[in-house]
């Protein structure tokens, strides 16, 4: 992806912080049958201080026949997006030179497919993804709620994903390359609960990216 240096993002923990908070990536490979992508959630695990993706497909997906073990993939991960009106530019008063733009968080990972199909993989697998949601839940649901014979059966019907991670890229773009004033205009834009474009959670981006630029 594109990814001027103003924008990249090279901190670990930022970035598997953000695999955490928002889990749901899109797999994406490219074969002879043309490019595939699926939406699957993903769990981070170390191992050998490498990192991993799992995941789990269906078997009735048609993009598991085109996955090979030991190809390259790309997994593709989305958290906090917004649009950015030229209106909370202080400078456009001045100017008015400016135009509206797109303010986004991306995580971009790639890595050697393995497939998983063994039973004891895939329970495990399924129990962690399970346990990473419903923790936060005031009653969670564990996998040993439901029957036996009907955990089994839906076994069956996956097979499981590991990614071993050979390259990770990281690009937030929080208005960083505009003036520390339009920066602030953002932030006030984004968190203003009257305004049309209210987004706490991208303006609570650009207000971190804006306090590090003030810091001395």
């Amino acid at each position: 992806m594109y990814l001027p240096e103003v924008f990249e993002e090279v901190r670990p923990e930022v970035l598997w912080d953000l695999v955490a908070r928002h889990p749901l990536g899109l797999l994406i490979t490219a074969g002879p049958e043309g490019p595939m992508a699926s939406p699957l959630p993903f769990l981070r695990k170390v191992q050998d201080d490498h990192s991993l993706l799992t995941a789990h497909m269906a078997r009735a997906n048609p993009h598991l026949a085109a996955l090979a073990e030991g190809a390259n993939v790309l997994v593709v991960f989305q958290g906090a997006e917004t649009y950015v009106t030229p209106g909370w530019y202080p400078s456009k008063a001045l100017t008015h030179r400016e135009v509206p733009t797109w303010n986004y968080e991306m995580l971009q990972a790639r890595g050697s497919l393995r497939l998983r199909p063994d039973r004891e993989w895939l329970a495990a697998h399924v129990a962690d993804l399970s346990a990473a949601q419903e923790s936060r839940r005031p009653a969670p649901w564990a996998v040993s709620d439901a029957p036996g014979d009907y955990i089994e059966a839906m076994l069956r019907g996956i097979v499981g994903l590991e990614i071993e991670i050979t390259d990770i890229r990281g690009k937030w773009k929080m208005s960083q390359n505009r003036k520390l004033e339009d920066m602030a205009g953002v932030v006030h834009g984004l968190t203003d609960p009257d305004d049309p474009h209210f987004n706490p959670a991208a303006g609570a981006l650009v207000a971190e990216r804006l306090a590090t630029r003030k810091a001395p």
